[in-house]
């Protein structure tokens, strides 16, 4: 493989490519290193059913100071929700299930908060954030890592989550409800969603390296894998990896460059492998790549788009007058883009190890306009700028925060006794939130999701700070609470203090209610 590897990779950079010289992007990736502190990035580029670039820069790790390259394994995260798709979709062509039909025709415990969401929400509903939860809704049973509800806690969980939305009115991102598709296939198939997809699609489709998740590629004894990493206190450090198998058929899948690659031919050629075996039929597809849901557009935006919105596991737009198909993956520590034109048989692969968006954004859009005949915007500055303008605005809300509850420390008399709050609240879905009194300090620590702990700082007469002990997490978040007449508290909200808080951290879902 390693003889291979090399050849390949000689053979890359002899090769002139697309409308965008090698030179170039090269010092492009470099500078997009530095400008966002990402210790590793890959890049691939797919063309008329050619790699035609194929790179890793920078190092895996931190620790192990390996260098990235065209082999080195990245969780995909949500990427993998076009996977989730197509599986459904192979079943679909089997004859195994039908994208209109009703979830509990699988799941017959499957309950939803609303009984006529219950009963009509179909297999296409659950894989186009149409069901009407909210951003990153239920997120918590499953992130951070670590956590102890199982598939089937989730998904006996839902029923507890008030909608955000009517039932098929609104898009709105939410894992959730793939996970509930991952346990169908699951009924369906007879495998887990991680062995449906490896044996179903990854195998098929040539992608050698890939795994169904991170903890399948360590048991096979991979090595050339990144480690995660993300800024604490100004300085990007290496964080442990963040995914819990729960969640696998919302992001599960751990892959390269020249896997995506693969699976980027395989697509844009009519979902047909390197053998002339079609996996999903025309009819199938059409329903993947057809608007399902679609979202508001800006008048005036970078592509001239005029729609966009969500397929079945896929976000669809139109840029220049081309439909794009494309994903992107966040996990703690790393993030990752996947985009396809199909009418150009182009496509562009982005995989790092730190958690800035801006980074892939930057190589994404300056490789995309090159093949549109765009000329060089400058992307690299306009992130960078807009990222250390957001960036000081987040660090400066956050301080000032810090800063009001040391002044209120100081003001003892507003503070309240420890038997006022100090106790265990519990919400229906996310379980039991402990509060507890540690000497001079407070602390508090979500049952059902060990990593998430931290120590509570008085704000105000009502309200604590909950300082989270992993930092890397960046998901301070206040604890509200409510007292009744004779001063106690009887129930608790909270939210992030900071816009920059990841929405899976969807505090503000949680309804918290004193049980001791």
């Amino acid at each position: 493989m390693k003889r291979n590897f090399s050849l390949l990779f000689i053979l890359v950079s002899l090769m002139a490519f697309g409308q965008i010289e090698e030179k170039k992007l090269d010092e492009l990736i470099q500078n997009t290193l530095k400008t966002f502190d990402v210790p590793g990035m890959s890049v691939g580029i797919i063309k008329d059913g050619k790699m035609v670039y194929a790179k890793g820069f920078g190092v895996n790790s931190l620790t192990a100071n390996q260098k990235m390259n065209g082999y080195t394994l990245v969780g995909i995260a949500s990427n993998s929700k076009g996977f989730t798709a197509t599986a459904l979709a192979i079943l679909a062509d089997e004859g195994k299930l039908n994208f209109d039909d009703k979830v509990t025709k699988f799941l017959p415990e499957f309950r939803m908060y609303d009984p006529y969401a219950t009963q009509e929400v179909t297999v296409k509903d659950l894989i186009t954030h149409r069901a009407g939860l909210g951003l990153g809704q239920g997120d918590l049973m499953f992130f951070p890592e670590g956590g102890n509800l199982t598939v089937n806690d989730i998904i006996h969980n839902v029923r507890y989550l008030k909608p955000e939305h009517s039932f098929r009115n609104t898009m709105d991102y939410n894992n959730i409800m793939f996970i509930v598709a991952g346990e169908v296939i699951k009924r369906v198939s007879g495998l887990s969603w991680a062995e449906f997809i490896e044996q179903r699609i990854l195998q098929p489709v040539g992608m050698k390296s890939s795994f169904g998740n991170y903890n399948r590629a360590k048991a096979a004894g991979v090595k050339n894998i990144i480690d995660a990493h993300a800024p604490v206190d100004g300085k990007v450090i290496q964080v442990p990896h963040d995914w819990n198998e729960t969640a696998d058929a919302a992001g599960g899948i751990i892959s390269n460059i020249t896997d995506m690659g693969i699976w980027a031919d395989f697509l844009m050629n009519g979902f047909t492998t390197k053998d002339g075996k079609k996996l999903v039929s025309d009819k199938q597809i059409q329903q993947l790549w057809n608007l399902q849901i679609a979202t508001p557009v800006a008048l005036k935006n970078a592509y001239d788009s005029n729609f966009g919105g969500y397929g079945l596991g896929w976000f669809l737009t139109d840029v220049k007058g081309h439909k794009q198909v494309y994903h992107t993956g966040g996990l703690i520590g790393t993030v990752t883009q996947f985009t396809l034109i199909p009418d150009m048989k182009l496509g562009i692969i982005v995989l790092t190890n730190q958690q800035s968006g801006a980074a892939f954004s930057t190589v994404t859009n300056t490789i995309k306009d090159a093949y549109l005949g765009i000329e060089d915007r400058n992307w690299l500055k306009t992130y960078g700028d807009r990222m250390t303008k957001m960036n000081a605005d987040f660090e400066k809300g956050k301080k000032e925060i810090f800063a009001k509850s040391e002044a209120f420390k100081k003001e003892k008399s507003q503070h309240p006794k420890p038997e006022q709050f100090v106790g265990t609240y519990t919400d229906a879905w996310f379980g039991d939130v402990v509060i507890t009194q540690q000497g001079k300090i407070y602390r508090v620590q979500a049952k059902n999701s060990p990593r998430l702990k931290g120590e509570l700082l008085p704000y105000t007469h009502n309200t604590f700070i909950a300082k989270w002990d992993d930092r890397s997490y960046d998901a301070d978040a206040f604890v509200i609470f409510t007292y009744d007449e004779a001063g106690k508290a009887t129930s608790a909200k909270m939210k992030p203090i900071s816009d920059i808080t990841d929405f899976s951290f969807d505090f503000e879902d949680l309804d918290l209610q004193r049980t001791k």
